[in-house]
This record gives structure tokens, C-alpha cells and sequence, in this order.
């Protein structure tokens, strides 16, 4: 049985030419190699996968070649190409920064510079993951990096670029990679399919190509993973099988049965999606990408944006017509919350249920365009409009209305002047406003006349409101010109236990019991004290202030009768309760019936604490 090569390695890319999506890199170096103006020190930075390394091996094997072509190219046929694809150069050599990243390993590196090349121009240093180096190791590497003898030439590559020292990034030539675009990835897997003899559906190299998220490397495992797995035929379900990604057409189906606001249809289908063993959060990340997608869909000028299969390019336009952008704006809100509550939930299928349920009932929420083209909240149910009594409004004029409304005048223009209201709209039903009910603005002829100023001869016929006034003011005046009752001991202790039946019936136990604790001594003839033995007594008395002292004041028909409270704590009933003894009393009562316990910390020259 053969060795087998995975195809990240077996299709690593030997020229410059095939290398995929870094063509602003690879173009700038053949030019470089060809013009003879190469820099010492390269670093290559960008993200996993891309072509960093492989790069910096071509180059380093391009600028090695005996007969380097017209395109910058190497021949692939000296001595130098063979031993360099056979591994066995020694012009080249590698270092891990991940794992040599101490003072020593470069100080090793610096010293190997020194020798010239035994064959070929250069000496090429390539250090793979060159962030991973201590400060002391990069402070070591100056002084060779930026004057390095004329055969050495230095290739750098990393992921993260700003771990990298600025002393650092001054001596090199930067070239930034870029991740490989999903076309291009497609391409590369498809040529590898045609090569192996693999059997492959365009849109499953599509899905690779997306989970892959333009890592080449990581494009090229999955695709050996799901040749293994099936075979040699690549197609659509067996990827999203292996992948477990969840085909689109769920949540196309999700998106009809939400738009139908049919949520039966939306749970049955979450739960067969639960059923095939896809997690809630998932699920909710699968969709928000949908809608994602949808809202790219409804503006011509960022379609370009929207990466999904070829075959979904054309359903995915249907259905943004017909979702309103309204609706997946708050979709959107809604799901970006509820995936970021998920991992703190507690009932995982329930959250995403409920997050689900929401977009069910979403379109109810908002009334999508008006006359003027913009969102705005509209009430949901059928809860009838708030109702607003109409208020007519009040004219003023000299003389009763015989004439058009252009004849009135101003309040206080006479001393006549009479105020006329239309009886008719003070007993009006509460009525809400609606389109169909038109403002009035001219003043009806069933009036009531209230004379602002009385004149002799005249009555004015009297509104229900100014006669209910008019008789709470009567009766005020009444039980004001009556005797008020003479503040005595028996009479207070008549009004307190008429309040405190008031609080029974009320079901304040609290307070009853309180105010039958409470102490009463009348002061003068206004006024009273309050005796309370505690802050809890005073404290339920002042929350009923309010009402006592209207009720006094009612009773005994003094308005400046007040009283004050005051806290008298009872010692003798203080002395009587049991309390734990402090530690001092203790020692104490202990020394007066045991003397001799004394005597011993007196000869053991104790110290208490206490």
C-alpha cells in the first residue's frame, strides 16, 4: 500500500504561477527577481492557509535557479530546482519560531549566517511563525536582519503582525496576503477533482469553499475528508451531511411559514431540524446568515456581496421580494440577542423556540412603510383608541351671539361682559376623536350665561360643576362656623378609639396594635403629645399622619389642632429582659464565686481580652 499525500501537500504549489488568489504578491516578486532589486528581509503576514510559506520557498528557490526564465519563473531542471524539490538543499533552511523562540536559538542562527553558500547565490532564512519570538530573541536578531552579508536574505512569515516589533518591521519588505476569494477556491478545488478522477457538484465545492473561509489548506483537508467519506462522490447533501450544515431550504420554509405567521408550521419544522441533531445556536446563526443574505438581495448595487450556491442565487431574489427590508432588520435584532443569550440559557430548545416565535408574530409588531416611506410603531390587537373628552372652545363677547363669529371681542373689554358656554357640550359623552367628526368653530345657539360680573336684573343660570363647588364651599363654611369641640383627655381618648376601629375594619392589625400602645396627654387647647416606648411604635403612627389628623381635626372641628410624637423607653421593662452576658462580666461573676481564678492570672501574669 502506497503512502497517501494529503492534498495539501501533494498540490503545493512549485511556481509562482500556481500559486492561488496572491497574484499582487507573486507578480511583485518575478519582478523583483527579474530586475535583480531583491531586499534582504521579506516578512509575509496575513491570515492561515493562504500561501505565506509556500511563497517564501518558491522564492527562495527562484533566486537559487541556474536558468531562471523570462517570466521569472524557475526551470524546475538545474541542480539547484531538483535538490531544492527533493528537500535536500542546503541553501534553504527553516526555523520554527513557535517552538525555537529562546536568546539562544537565534544567537545560533546569527552564527550560521557568517558562512557563504558552497553552491548557489544565496542563503535563505525562512523563520515560520516569527511572532512567537521573545523580546530578547528579536533584540538579538537586529543587528543581523538589518545588515546581514550580501548571500543572506531573510524570509519572515506570520499570522499576527502586530505582535511583531517596529524595530522588526522597519528592516523588512512587508507583503500583506489576502484570503483566498470563494471563486478562486472553487477553481483550485475543481481542477484537484479533475486531476484525482473525483466525481464533484459544483455547488458542494461551493459549501467547501465557504466553510473553508479562504484558508486553502483547510479547503483542500475537508475535500479529502468527504472523498473518504463517500467514496469519491462529491455531491450537495453528502457535504452538508459530513459538514453538518443545515441545508438552506429549511430556511427558506422557515421564512414562508413566518411571513403566513403560521407557527405551527415554524415549530414542526425547528423540530425535525432538532431531531437531525442541530444545536439551537446553530440554528439561529444559520439564519441570521439567511437574512443576511436576504437584505443583500433587495439592492441591485450589493448583490455582488451575496455568496451562496448558484442554484439558490435566483430563490433567494424571489424571496426578498418578498420580505419587506423592515422585517429582517428587527429579525436580525431579534436573533443577534438570542444568540447572544444562548449559552447562559438554561432550556436551550425553549430559547430558541421562543426566539422563533417572535419572528413568527414579528409582521405585527411593526407597520412596515406609511405615506412617507418610514417604519413606525402601530398598536398591536384590537384595543379600541384612547378616549379624550372634546373640549368646545370658550368665546367671549358682549352680547349674545346674533351675528357671525367676526363679532367677538376680548374678555375684560366691558364691565358687562358675560362668559357663554354651550350646556350641550358639558354633558357630552367621552368620545374619541376620529376622521369622521369635523372641529367646530362657530358657537351653538343653546347656551347658559354665567355673568363675570353681576349686573342688577340679571340671574345666571348655573352650571352642575360650579354647583357641586359652590355646596362643598357652603358645607366648609358651615363646619367652620360651628363650635369646635374642647380638647379633653376623655374626648382624644373617644376620637383615637373611633380611628382605631377605622383601622381594624381596614385589616391593619399592625398599626391597631400600635396605636393601642401608644400614650396620649393633651398639651394646650390645639394640641397633644404622643407617647411611644419604641422607633417601630412611632414609625407606624407617622405612616397613618395623613389621615389622623384629618380625622381630628373633623372630629374635634378645630383645623389647627396638631400633635407631636415623642419616644420614652421604659427602663424597668428593659432591666427585666434577659441579655448575654459581654465577656467581661463573665470574668466577673467568675472571680466572685471562684476567688482563685484571680490568684492564677495574677501569678501567670495573664492578660485578658475582653
Amino acid at each position: 500500500m502506497d503512502n497517501f499525500i494529503v492534498s495539501a501537500r501533494k498540490y503545493r504549489p512549485q511556481t509562482f504561477n500556481t500559486v492561488v488568489g496572491q497574484s499582487h504578491i507573486t507578480t511583485t516578486l518575478k519582478n523583483a527577481i527579474k530586475n535583480k532589486q531583491l531586499a534582504h528581509a521579506f516578512l509575509f503576514c496575513g491570515p492561515r492557509g493562504v500561501g505565506k510559506t509556500t511563497c517564501a520557498r518558491i522564492l527562495a528557490k527562484t533566486i537559487n535557479c541556474e536558468n531562471i526564465q523570462a517570466d521569472g519563473e524557475a526551470c524546475n531542471v538545474c541542480p539547484s530546482c531538483k535538490s531544492f524539490n527533493d528537500g535536500v538543499s542546503l541553501n534553504i533552511h527553516e526555523l520554527d519560531a513557535a517552538s525555537n523562540n529562546s536568546v539562544d536559538d537565534i544567537r545560533t542562527l546569527t552564527e550560521q549566517v557568517r558562512f557563504s553558500p558552497q553552491a548557489g547565490k544565496y542563503k535563505v532564512y525562512i523563520i515560520d511563525e516569527v511572532h512567537m519570538l521573545s523580546s530578547s530573541a528579536f533584540n538579538a536578531f537586529l543587528k543581523t536582519l538589518e545588515e546581514p552579508p550580501p548571500y543572506a536574505i531573510f524570509i519572515l512569515a506570520t499570522t499576527e503582525k502586530h505582535k511583531i516589533l517596529p524595530t522588526i518591521l522597519s528592516r523588512c519588505q512587508i507583503f500583506d496576503f489576502k484570503r483566498i476569494t470563494l471563486n478562486d477556491t472553487v477553481e483550485h478545488l475543481q481542477e484537484i477533482c479533475d486531476k484525482e478522477g473525483i466525481s464533484s457538484d459544483k455547488a458542494a465545492l461551493h459549501v467547501i469553499s465557504q466553510k473553508s473561509e479562504g484558508c486553502m489548506r483547510d479547503a483542500l483537508s475537508i475535500l479529502d475528508k468527504i472523498v473518504s467519506f463517500t467514496n469519491g462522490q462529491l455531491s450537495y447533501q453528502n457535504t452538508l451531511e459530513h459538514l453538518n450544515i443545515l441545508d438552506a431550504d429549511y430556511y427558506f420554509k422557515l421564512t414562508e411559514s413566518m411571513q403566513k405567521q403560521d407557527l405551527a408550521a415554524a415549530l414542526l419544522l425547528y423540530d425535525d431540524i432538532n431531531r437531525k441533531g442541530f444545536e439551537g445556536d446553530m440554528v439561529l446563526n444559520g439564519f441570521a446568515e439567511f437574512i443576511r443574505n436576504l437584505l443583500v438581495c433587495k439592492d441591485s448595487k450589493i448583490a455582488g456581496l451575496l455568496e451562496v450556491v448558484d442554484s439558490f442565487k435566483e430563490r433567494y431574489a424571489t424571496m426578498a421580494k418578498q420580505v419587506s427590508a423592515g422585517w429582517l432588520i428587527s429579525a436580525l435584532n431579534i436573533l443577534n440577542e438570542a444568540e447572544i443569550n444562548f449559552k447562559i440559557a438554561r432550556n436551550k430548545k425553549l430559547h430558541t423556540e421562543l426566539a422563533l416565535i417572535k419572528l413568527t408574530y414579528l409582521s405585527q409588531a411593526l407597520e412596515w412603510a406609511d405615506e412617507t416611506g418610514t417604519l413606525k410603531k402601530k398598536r398591536t390587537g384590537d384595543a379600541p383608541a384612547i378616549a379624550f373628552k372634546r373640549i368646545q372652545p370658550i368665546f367671549t363677547r358682549e352680547s349674545v351671539p346674533t351675528e357671525k363669529p367676526s363679532s367677538i371681542q376680548k374678555t375684560g373689554e366691558s364691565a358687562n361682559t358675560r362668559l357663554e358656554i354651550d350646556n350641550s357640550l358639558v354633558n357630552e359623552e367621552t368620545k374619541p376623536y376620529g376622521k369622521g367628526r369635523e372641529q367646530q368653530t362657530v358657537l351653538p345657539t343653546n347656551k347658559a350665561v354665567v355673568n363675570t360680573k353681576d349686573s342688577p336684573g340679571t340671574t345666571p343660570q348655573t352650571l352642575g360643576t360650579l354647583s357641586k363647588i359652590r355646596k362643598q364651599i357652603a358645607q366648609k363654611q358651615t363646619q367652620t362656623n360651628k363650635s369646635a369641640v374642647p380638647l379633653t383627655i376623655e374626648s382624644l381618648e373617644k376620637a383615637w378609639s373611633i380611628y382605631i376601629a377605622q383601622l381594624a375594619e381596614q385589616k391593619n392589625y399592625s398599626a391597631v396594635t400600635n396605636f393601642k400602645l401608644a400614650q396620649l396627654s393633651v398639651s394646650d387647647d390645639n394640641s397633644f403629645q404622643i407617647v411611644v416606648e419604641s422607633n417601630i411604635q412611632q414609625k407606624f403612627i407617622e405612616q397613618e399622619r395623613g389621615t389622623l389628623i384629618e380625622h381630628l381635626q373633623v372630629f374635634f372641628n378645630n383645623r389647627t389642632l396638631s400633635y407631636t410624637i415623642s419616644v420614652v423607653e421604659n427602663t424597668a421593662v428593659a432591666e427585666l429582659q434577659d441579655r448575654p452576658l459581654s465577656s467581661r462580666e463573665q470574668y466577673m461573676k467568675m472571680v466572685d464565686q471562684y476567688p482563685l481564678v484571680k490568684e492564677l492570672r495574677d501569678r501567670l501574669k495573664l492578660e485578658l481580652d475582653y
